[in-house]
């Protein structure tokens, strides 16, 4: 199996001179292609640095980071840019939607900034048609946010990070806003997902969603302080 993610002694660290805070005390991790992996840890536990890192939303201080067999550590802010267009999926807590914008239009506009295809306008709505198809969610296409529930919101969300066939999902307390029941059912979305080989990385502080992933990896204090698989 390739690894998608791979870590070498990440460390980040905040601050200068005396005053230092290392957020990310060397985390050696891989990822393989198509594993569900929730990432845990109390607040200050450096999860959400590792996954702006991980999302090349920043880079680290020291240490390796190689995506998909490219290594992104040293990469300046537009080349992270592209990556993140071209290689990642990102789905937040809290959608992220534009508000006055069809669910269309909302999963069409990656394909608007990824300038190395030469997409027309129909290719780029057929495209987003099928994300949108494979979320449930194409009788909602001409529909905007405010006139959604917030599981369609999130699976509008879900096609936009899927539109460009990322290597990577990232999902970021995915089920956070939303009921019990609707969390369960976003989660049985990503089961789905997975099951058609996509890597997922997802963020959460509730143990019963990590639970439903197969590996859980905790940190604490800038470091890796479990690193489990569940058994299902």
């Amino acid at each position: 199996m390739q690894p998608i993610i791979q870590t070498y002694d990440l460390q980040k660290i905040y601050g200068m001179g005396d005053i230092q805070v290392a957020a990310l005390a060397g985390v050696d991790v891989r990822i393989d292609e198509g594993e569900f992996v929730a990432v845990m840890g109390p607040s200050g536990s450096g999860k959400s640095t590792l996954m702006n890192i991980l999302g090349c939303l920043d880079r680290p201080t020291n240490g390796r980071y190689i995506l998909a067999g490219e290594d992104v550590s040293g990469l300046n802010k537009a080349q992270l840019a592209a990556i993140r267009n071209r290689r990642l999926g990102f789905i937040f807590q809290s959608f992220n939607l534009l508000s006055r914008t069809s669910a269309l239009r909302n999963v069409m506009l990656p394909l608007v900034y990824k300038r190395q295809e030469t997409l027309s306008p129909k290719e780029r709505e057929e495209k987003a048609m099928a994300a949108l198809e494979s979320v449930g969610l194409a009788d909602r296409a001409n529909h905007e946010p405010n006139e959604m529930s917030g599981g369609q919101r999130q699976r509008v969300a879900i096609a936009r990070a899927l539109v460009n066939d990322p290597v990577l999902l990232m999902a970021d307390e995915p089920t956070g806003n939303l009921d019990s029941k609707t969390g369960l059912e976003i989660m049985e979305l990503f089961h789905e997902l997975h099951s058609r080989g996509r890597t997922i990385v997802m963020v959460t502080h509730e143990s019963e969603i990590a639970a439903e992933t197969q590996r859980t990896i905790t940190l604490y204090d800038g470091k890796i302080s479990s690193d489990g698989r569940m058994t299902q």
